[in-house]
C-alpha cells in the first residue's frame, strides 16, 4: 500500500508541549498536542493530534494562538496514554459540531497500568471513553490499518517492529483474559504527510514503537525515500546511551531537513541528536510554528 498524493503546503503549530520558551506567554504541560493545517487543491483542513492532558491550558494557549476550536476537521489520537487523550471529550464538546472524525487503533480503550512507584491506569480515563467521544460529537474512526484523512495525509496503522534496539520505552501492563502481561503498545500510531518537492513529514505522539520504525513505515507509505522533517516525541527519556546514539545514526541514514524533538524524548537524547544534526535540530516548545513549504 502507497500513498503517492501529495499536499500542497503544510502548517504545524505546537498547541501544548512540556517545554516553554523564556519569557513565552504559553502555558506547557506534560504532554503533547499539534495542531496541523494541511492544503491541497485549494482544500485546508485542520487537525488535531492529540491533546495532551489539560484541556482548559490546551484551550488558553489555542486562544493565544488564535486557533478557533470550531476550525479543527479531525482529531488523531497516537495512542493511549492520559498525556495525550486527557480532556478530548471536552475539546470536542468545544468543536461543538457532530462526526467528528477521531482517528486511532482499535485497541486504544484497553487497560494500560505502571507498577512503580504503584500500581496505576495511565491509558484513556474516565471522561474520555468511547460513548463520552461519541457522546461528544465524535466519530470513531479505530483501525490497524494506515488510514487517509485526505490525499497527502495519511497515519501510519499498526507500526511494524523491525529494528534490534528499539523498545516500548517504559515497562507498561495490561490484562488480557485474567493475565497480567507486558503491554506492547501495538496502538501506537503516527501521521505522516507528503508534502510535493519537499517530502515525507513524519509527525509522532511517543514513538513506542520506534522512531525508526515509524520513520521506515511512513517513507514506505508514502513511496518516496526523501523524509524532510521529523517531530514529537521520541521516548528516549530513560533510554540507554546506547539506544540514543543507535537511534540517532539511524535517523541520521534518512538524512531529514530538520528534527523537532521533545515531550518524552529527554535532555540527554536531545544533546545527542543536536550533536548530529547541528541547525537542523530544534528542541520541541509550546507555540512553535513550522511551515512547509
Amino acid at each position: 500500500m502507497a500513498f503517492q498524493s501529495k499536499l500542497r503546503r503544510l502548517k504545524i503549530t505546537v498547541v501544548a508541549e512540556d517545554s516553554v520558551l523564556y519569557e513565552s506567554p504559553y502555558l506547557g504541560q506534560h504532554g503533547i498536542s499539534l495542531f496541523i493545517t494541511a492544503e491541497r487543491n485549494g482544500v485546508k483542513k485542520n487537525i488535531l493530534m492529540d491533546v495532551a492532558q489539560n484541556s482548559a491550558a490546551l484551550l488558553e494557549n489555542m486562544q493565544m494562538l488564535g486557533i478557533d476550536p470550531d476550525s479543527i476537521d479531525a482529531v488523531v489520537l497516537t495512542h493511549c496514554h492520559y498525556d495525550h487523550t486527557q480532556g478530548v471529550a471536552n475539546i470536542l464538546k468545544k468543536i461543538g459540531r457532530q462526526d467528528i472524525p477521531v482517528i486511532a487503533h482499535p485497541d486504544i480503550f484497553r487497560l494500560n497500568f505502571i507498577t512503580d512507584p504503584f500500581v496505576r491506569h495511565v491509558g484513556i480515563m474516565d471522561g474520555d471513553r468511547q460513548a463520552d467521544i461519541e457522546k461528544s460529537g465524535g466519530t470513531l474512526y479505530l483501525t490497524k490499518d494506515p488510514l487517509e484523512i485526505m490525499p497527502g495525509l495519511f497515519t501510519t496503522g499498526q507500526i511494524e517492529r523491525t529494528t534490534t534496539f528499539e523498545e516500548v520505552g517504559i515497562k507498561l501492563f495490561t490484562i488480557e483474559e485474567n493475565q497480567v502481561k507486558p503491554d506492547p503498545m501495538l496502538d501506537d500510531i503516527s501521521l505522516i504527510a507528503n508534502v510535493k518537492e519537499k517530502g515525507v513529514v513524519v509527525f509522532t505522539g511517543c514513538s513506542h514503537a520506534g522512531i525508526v520504525n515509524i520513520t521506515k513505515q511512513s517513507a514506505r507509505l508514502a513511496g518516496v525515500e526523501k523524509v524532510h522533517g521529523i517531530i514529537g516525541g521520541f521516548h528516549l527519556i530513560e533510554s540507554t546511551e546506547d539506544r540514543i546514539r543507535k537511534t540517532t545514526q539511524a535517523l541520521k541514514e534518512f538524512d531529514p531537513d530538520w528534527i523537532c524533538a521533545g515531550h518524552c524524548t529527554g535532555f540527554l537524547a536531545q544533546v545527542e541528536l543536536y550533536n548530529t544534526f547541528r541547525n537542523r535540530f530544534t528542541p520541541l516548545h509550546t507555540g512553535m510554528r513550522i511551515e512547509v513549504p
